[in-house]
C-alpha cells in the first residue's frame, strides 16, 4: 500500500525543531523505528517525521490502522489528544490545540442542535455525505468550558484567554515569536493589541523591541491612580479626621500602591472606622477608671 501524506495533517501540529529532528533521526538510525505509524486507510495520521527519516535511509517501519476515524475532524481530535499529553509541547502550543478542540466540538454541537431541530420539525435528515466530511453520527459533543479547556491543556484560564487573543489578533511574525520562545505569552498578548503593522515591525526588530512594545501597551492600559488625599476624601465616612492622622493614612495609601479605586476607598473607610472604635473604647476605659 502506498502511504498518502496530506500536507494539512503534516502541518496541523507544530514541526520539531532542528535539534529535536536530529535527535529523532539519531535514535531511529541506532534503534530502528520502534513505534508504528498510524494510518487512516492509506492516509498517514501520526509519524510524519519517522516516516520521512525511514524513507530517507531506506529503513523498515510498521503501520497500524485506526478504525475509529470516520472523518477528518475525528483525525484532528485524535491528534490533539495525543499531543496535549506530550511533555515536549510548549504552553502556547497546548493552548492552541485546546482552542482547536473547542472549536471542533462547538461546531459539532451546533450541527447536533440543528439536526435535532429538523427532526422535531418533522424534516427528514440529509443523507450522510461521503468522504472525510464531518457529519453525524458521532459521540455527543460536550460543551467545553474555559476552565475545562485550561485544565486539559495544563494551563490557567488566564493563559488560555491570552493565547486566544494571540490566535485571533496576532500577526504571523508575532505568532512565530511566541511559538519559538522569543517572547512570553503575556507579552505577546499585549503586543497583539497593536495594529498589525506595528506588531510586524516589533517582531522584526527582535526580542528587546517586542518587550518594549508590550510595556507601552500595558502602560497605556493602566489607569492613572488617584492621589491619596483625593481617595481619602472620596471615602465619605462622615467621620472627622485629625490632620495628622489624615497624613498618616495618605502615606499608607501611597505605600499600598496600585489597586482598584473601590478597594482603596474601602481601606480608608475601615481604617477610619477602626480609629473611631479605638476612640470609643478609650473613652469607656476612662469612664470605668474614673467611676467610684
Amino acid at each position: 500500500m502506498e502511504i498518502v501524506v496530506k500536507e494539512e495533517l503534516k502541518a496541523y501540529i507544530d514541526p520539531l525543531t532542528a535539534d529535536e529532528h536530529e535527535a529523532l533521526e539519531r535514535s531511529i538510525l541506532a534503534e530502528g523505528c520502534r513505534d508504528a505509524l498510524v494510518l487512516w486507510n492509506d492516509v498517514l495520521v501520526d509519524g510524519h517525521n519517522r516516516y520521512g527519516i525511514c524513507q530517507k535511509h531506506g529503513l523498515p517501519f510498521q503501520t497500524v490502522q485506526n478504525t475509529r476515524f470516520q472523518s477528518m475532524d475525528d483525525v484532528h481530535l485524535w491528534m490533539i489528544e495525543q499531543h496535549l499529553g506530550r511533555r515536549s509541547v510548549s504552553d502556547f502550543q497546548r493552548g492552541v490545540l485546546a482552542l482547536r478542540k473547542r472549536d471542533i466540538l462547538a461546531e459539532r454541537h451546533r450541527i447536533e442542535q440543528a439536526q435535532l431541530q429538523r427532526e422535531s420539525d418533522g424534516e427528514i435528515a440529509d443523507a450522510t455525505p461521503e468522504g472525510d466530511e464531518d457529519s453525524p453520527p458521532w459521540a455527543p459533543a460536550p460543551k467545553v468550558s474555559r476552565a475545562e479547556m485550561a485544565r486539559e491543556a495544563r494551563l490557567s484560564s488566564n493563559q488560555v484567554t491570552m493565547i486566544e487573543r494571540i490566535h485571533k489578533r496576532a500577526a504571523p511574525e508575532l505568532v512565530e515569536a511566541v511559538r519559538s520562545g522569543v517572547i512570553s505569552i503575556s507579552a505577546a498578548a499585549a503586543v497583539a493589541d497593536l495594529p498589525e503593522e506595528e506588531q510586524r515591525a516589533a517582531a522584526v526588530a527582535g526580542k528587546d523591541e517586542l518587550k518594549q512594545a508590550a510595556k507601552r501597551v500595558r502602560d497605556a492600559r493602566r489607569k492613572p491612580r488617584k492621589p491619596a488625599q483625593e481617595v481619602l476624601h472620596d471615602a465619605d465616612t462622615g467621620l472627622e479626621v485629625h490632620p495628622s492622622r489624615e497624613a498618616e493614612i495618605a502615606e499608607a495609601l501611597d505605600a499600598l500602591g496600585e489597586g482598584p479605586a473601590e478597594l482603596r476607598q474601602r481601606v480608608v473607610a475601615l481604617t477610619l472606622e477602626n480609629d473611631a472604635l479605638r476612640g470609643q473604647l478609650a473613652a469607656l476605659r476612662r469612664q470605668v477608671s474614673e467611676s467610684p
